[in-house]
């Protein structure tokens, strides 16, 4: 009776939810695919290809000085929650890296105008930053992150297309746009 107790217990413990006890550093630029979701592999596949295509064309090649932008949205439309400012953060950081582009920075325009206040009555003169000196973007940057995904039998296929334009905010044309293509294939296993 003693054992079949045991017994009974092990079984039942093994079969409990499992908790992650023990984990490692892993390098963030290895290609992750442990599921068929859209992984920061896909993420850094997109940006930097789509990034390298903006800033090697001859519209930012030919800009005189580097191109004030203001980085809008990326829409998603896929069927997944997916962090698309993550997506449009990582795409600044690439895109700023060479100093062609460089962006106004929108989230911080409340802590600027707090400081532009402070300094106004309490920042020596010569040091003082003065209101109404910023840079206006001239650019806009702007996306859409779309998936089809497919499954026939055991065999599934996940496509992403991320598509990001670059518009001329006075003129509202769309100087440069460009996707970026990613398919992941999958098989189910046996259970």
């Amino acid at each position: 009776m003693k054992y079949a107790l045991l017994i009974f217990l092990m079984f039942v413990s093994g079969c409990g939810p499992k908790g992650f006890i023990k984990g490692n550093y892993d390098d963030v630029n290895a290609e992750n695919l442990l599921n068929d979701s859209w992984s920061e592999t896909d993420m850094q596949v997109a940006v930097q290809s789509l990034a390298k295509s903006l800033t090697e064309s001859d519209y930012v090649k030919l800009h005189f000085g580097p191109a004030v932008t203001i980085a809008g949205k990326i829409a998603n439309k896929t069927s997944e929650h997916i962090d698309t400012q993550s997506v449009m953060d990582m795409t600044r950081v690439e895109l700023t890296k060479n100093s062609q582009v460089v962006f106004v920075d929108v989230e911080a325009r409340e802590d600027i105008k707090t400081e532009l206040a402070y300094q106004a009555s309490n920042v020596e003169k010569s040091t003082r930053a003065v209101a109404g000196e910023q840079v206006g973007a001239s650019y806009l940057l702007s996306g859409t992150l779309s998936s089809v995904v497919q499954e026939v039998g055991k065999d599934k296929s996940v496509y992403y297309k991320l598509t990001l334009s670059f518009t001329d905010i006075r003129t509202g044309v769309v100087i440069w746009s460009d996707h970026k293509q990613i398919r992941k294939v999958y098989k189910k296993r046996r259970i």
